[in-house]
Order: structure tokens, then C-alpha cells, then sequence
């Protein structure tokens, strides 16, 4: 495996990190940006993104069909159920309670769960290169937390020119992925 192709997994793995940090941007308060949570979310993007795939790797082929068959099943109901719960209130919200991201470190630590759920499958990509196993989940884990960093200032960008539901938009975004991490696994 080359480097290129470590580099275009890592970005492919990042995106989902990307689309969820827009959608935590979308919702941040102005005071987000003196706090730490925004890097935080993408250090918890970052190691999840990062450890998942050496996980993948180390549980090996005897479990590659346990990984197959449930992870995107796993990451579809965790989605599944944080989209739909932000959907819920943002139906229901006033307007001057949309612009609240949910920065609790359980909050980010299910995100980062349920985005990086695809990355464990793809260890065993690895198994016929063991030489590049480190390297690749340092790359995949600063790629994820570089994307993160970057879309929620896009979000943060966006938020603060437009008025629109992001309670709403952002779980509509979690329960896009889901489903194509679900399609993803299931379908093809």
C-alpha cells in the first residue's frame, strides 16, 4: 500500500468527521470559539478515526465478518437516534434556542463513535501491509482531526451569516450518514 493510497483513506474516512463538525459549527454559540470543545471534538474525532482501523486490523480476518455484518448496523441506529432526536427538537424549537451545539464530552464521544464505526472495518485492509499500519492510522487520525477543525469554522462561517434551523440541519446531516454508511455496508 503507497502512500497515496493511505492519504485518499484518510480523507475518504475524514468526511464523516467533516460533515458533523459543519453541523456542530452551524449550532456553535460565539463563546464556542474561547473554548476548548471544537478542538476537542476533533482530538475525539481524530483517535477514534485513527484507533478504530488499528482495531480492525489487530481483531484480523477471523472477526473481518462480525465487522461486515454489524458495523453498519451499529453506526445507522446510533445516528439513526442522535439525528432523530436534534430533528425532534428542532422542530419543536424556539429560534433563540437553535443556535445551542451540544458540547458535552458524551455528546462528542457518541459522535465520534458512530462516525468512525466504518473506519474499523476497514483494518483489515491492512493485514497483507502490517509495514504501514502506524503510519496509516496516524494519517487517517491528524486527516480526520484537520477536517474537523476545518468544517465546523465552515459551520461557525455559515451559522453566523444565515438564519436557518441547525438543530434541524445538523440532524439531518447525522442521519444522511448513517444511512450511507448503512447502504455502504448493506446494499453494495
Amino acid at each position: 500500500m503507497d502512500v497515496l493510497s493511505v492519504i485518499l483513506l484518510a480523507v475518504g474516512l475524514a468526511m464523516d468527521c467533516f460533515a458533523v463538525s459543519i453541523a456542530q459549527g452551524l449550532a456553535a454559540e460565539t463563546k464556542d470559539n474561547r473554548r476548548p470543545q471544537p478542538v476537542l471534538m476533533g482530538a475525539l474525532f481524530g483517535l477514534f478515526q485513527g484507533g478504530m482501523p488499528l482495531i480492525g486490523y489487530f481483531a484480523g480476518v477471523a472477526f473481518s465478518v462480525f465487522f461486515k455484518t454489524y458495523a453498519p448496523w451499529i453506526a445507522l441506529v446510533l445516528l439513526l437516534f442522535i439525528g432523530g432526536k436534534m430533528i425532534w427538537e428542532g422542530i419543536g424549537k424556539e429560534e433563540k434556542d437553535m443556535q445551542k451545539a451540544d458540547w458535552s464530552v458524551t455528546h462528542l464521544l457518541v459522535l465520534a463513535v458512530a462516525t468512525s464505526i466504518d473506519a474499523l472495518a476497514t483494518g483489515v485492509i491492512f493485514i497483507p501491509h502490517p509495514q504501514v499500519v502506524w503510519t496509516a492510522v496516524s494519517v487517517i487520525g491528524i486527516t480526520s482531526l484537520v477536517f474537523s477543525l476545518i468544517g465546523y469554522l465552515i459551520g461557525k462561517y455559515i451559522g453566523k451569516r444565515f438564519k436557518v434551523n441547525v438543530t434541524l440541519i445538523g440532524g439531518l446531516i447525522l442521519v444522511a450518514i448513517g444511512l450511507k454508511i448503512w447502504i455502504e455496508g448493506v446494499c453494495l
